[in-house]
C-alpha cells in the first residue's frame, strides 16, 4: 500500500454549508441567510499530512481504511468553528450521526484537531483539551495494551472536563483532578442522557464513564 499516494476528493458531503467556512477560527452563529447553522460535513481519504506521527508501519489498520471527516462545531465561545477527526472507514456514519445530534444540542466542544498536530502525543493532546479519534498508540498509563484508538473507533471528547483514570490511579491531563466530582457541572462536561451519551448509545457506541475506574472523555464502539 503506498501510504503517499494524492487524498481523494471528497467521498460524503451533507448539511447545510456555512458559505466559506475557514479550516479553523469561528463564523457567525447565523449564517447569511439568518438560519441558525446546521452539520456540514466533508468526508475524504486522509492525506499523508494529516496522519504524521499518529500512523507508522505495522498500525492495525492501514490509511487506506481511514477517513478524515472535517465538520463544525459548537465551540467553548458560543460561536461555530470547524475541526476535523479522523476514523475507521466503517465508523463514519454512525459519528456522524452522533455529532449532528451533538450540533444540533449545541453542546460546545472545546477543540477538534487530528493528532498528527500533536504529533501522536496523547498527553499533549488532552492538555489542550483536544476532541480526537484515531491515533496510533498504546493505552495511556498502560503501555502493555494498544489502544482502541489505533483502530479508528474510538473517540476522546473535551479531555480537561472530562478526565481518565488509569489502573494506578493517575488522572489525566493532570490539573483535571477537580473535575471528577461529576455534581459540579462545567461547560463541556459529558453527562448520563446528556447529548453525547445519548447520541453514542443510539449509535451502539458504549461510554468509558460507566467503567470503574472512569474514563469520562472516551467513546468506543467495541466498549474498549
Amino acid at each position: 500500500m503506498n501510504v503517499a499516494r494524492r487524498a481523494a476528493a471528497p467521498v460524503l458531503a451533507l448539511g447545510l454549508t456555512l458559505g466559506a467556512v475557514p479550516a479553523q477560527g469561528a463564523v457567525p452563529v447565523r449564517d447569511a441567510t439568518g438560519d441558525v447553522p446546521r452539520l456540514s460535513a466533508t468526508v475524504s481519504d486522509v492525506p499523508p499530512s494529516k496522519l504524521g506521527r499518529s500512523y507508522e508501519p505495522g498500525c492495525p489498520v492501514p490509511p487506506s481504511r481511514l477517513r478524515l471527516i472535517a465538520m463544525n462545531h459548537w465551540g467553548f465561545d458560543g460561536r461555530v468553528h470547524r475541526g476535523e477527526l479522523i476514523v475507521h472507514q466503517d465508523q463514519v456514519r454512525p459519528l456522524l450521526h452522533v455529532f449532528k445530534k451533538v450540533f444540533d444540542e449545541r453542546f460546545p466542544i472545546h477543540r477538534m484537531r487530528v493528532m498528527a498536530e500533536y504529533d501522536g502525543d496523547d498527553a499533549r493532546a488532552m492538555a489542550a483539551d483536544n476532541t480526537s479519534a484515531f491515533n496510533c498508540r498504546r493505552v495511556t498509563g498502560d503501555a502493555r495494551h494498544l489502544s482502541r484508538h489505533s483502530y479508528g473507533d474510538a473517540v476522546d471528547i473535551n479531555p480537561a472536563e472530562n478526565p481518565y483514570v488509569d489502573r494506578s490511579g493517575e488522572v489525566h491531563p493532570p490539573g483535571a483532578e477537580d473535575r471528577l466530582d461529576r455534581r459540579r457541572p462545567a461547560q463541556g462536561m459529558i453527562t448520563p442522557g446528556d447529548a453525547v451519551t445519548t447520541a453514542m448509545e443510539e449509535a451502539g457506541w458504549e461510554w468509558g464513564g460507566r467503567w470503574s475506574p472512569p474514563d469520562y472523555q472516551h467513546f468506543s464502539a467495541d466498549g474498549t
